[in-house]
């Protein structure tokens, strides 16, 4: 099972705010065009998207709630989050996230590595600060650097951050099974995909999107 892109992050719905998205595929189609014919089908099929952004939680809340839904059904995912929101009881959610509660949000269905990082996250939003404007203001490559010194948050999670919750429209998911190998039967086995999806640049996050949405909707006999 892929991780939790397509249940967690990327499905539309009536909360998201969305960036505009003609221009983009009009660019993606021009781009691959002279070269990818089954990935110009395949952005064709899905039509305009509109690239969600999630960022109607505080940073270091919706990080905890991001890693807590990672490779498990979305039911599965809000069924969890809504016993470890009912376990804070009246205390706030970050204080709530304390070594000292750990089996009470491990009782709540969190394996302990999600408790683990989730209790770091917290801890360190109390001693450092995980502030949100602080956060958007820094280059991509300077937040990646800063998240994934915390324990349990990797690179894929930096990447799924940065676009659906900072808006970057630049990010290409490599870690992302999905989206790789799905750009790679689109294009060239040949080529790497860090090479292909360069090309796209300014709007590697949409490309990682269509690919996404390639995978939930292929067009009849498209591959992948």
């Amino acid at each position: 099972m892929r991780k939790q892109m397509s249940s967690t992050f990327h499905r539309r719905s009536a909360s998201l705010r969305v960036m505009p998205h003609h221009a983009v595929h009009t660019h993606l189609i021009a781009v691959a065009e002279p070269l990818f014919p089954d990935l110009v089908a395949a952005i064709r099929h899905q039509g305009p998207l509109e690239l969600p952004l999630r960022n109607d939680l505080p940073f270091p809340t919706y990080l905890c709630r991001a890693i807590s839904g990672q490779q498990i059904s979305v039911k599965a995912a809000q069924s969890i989050w809504a016993r470890v929101e009912a376990s804070a009881e009246a205390t706030p959610l970050l204080d709530h996230f304390h070594a000292d509660n750990a089996e009470t949000l491990r009782a709540c269905g969190l394996s302990g590595a999600k408790t683990r990082t989730i209790i770091t996250i917290a801890e360190t939003h109390r001693t450092v600060g995980l502030d949100t404007d602080l956060l958007k203001s820094l280059p991509v490559a300077e937040r990646t650097a800063r998240l994934t010194e915390i324990w349990g948050v990797g690179q894929w999670t930096a990447d799924m951050m940065n676009i659906f919750y900072f808006g970057e429209q630049d990010v290409w998911p490599d870690g992302d099974v999905a989206a790789r190998k799905t750009l790679e039967r689109l294009t060239s086995k040949r080529r790497k995909t860090v090479r292909t999806a360069a090309m796209f640049k300014p709007y590697r996050s949409w490309l990682a999107y269509y690919m996404w949405a390639h995978v939930d909707a292929p067009p009849d006999g498209a591959p992948g």
